[in-house]
């Protein structure tokens, strides 16, 4: 799915982007080479990257 059409940036690759940059939406854009065209994907896109992000930080089960 396209989160972004202007850039063409895809859910995958904006996860993806997400895990090896900081920042806002802006700094994961800008790490992709793209610049924010319309801003109509900015609230889905800021969504996405904390939703990422916080994967990231979540503990790892491991049974005994």
């Amino acid at each position: 799915m396209y989160v972004c059409v202007c850039n063409a940036i895809r859910e995958d690759e904006l996860r993806h982007a997400a895990r090896r940059t900081t920042g806002d939406a802006d700094a994961v854009y800008a790490s992709m080479d793209k610049t924010p065209q319309c801003r109509c994907c900015f609230d889905e896109a800021e969504m996405i990257i904390l939703e990422e992000r916080s994967r990231l930080r979540r503990p790892v089960l491991v049974a005994a």
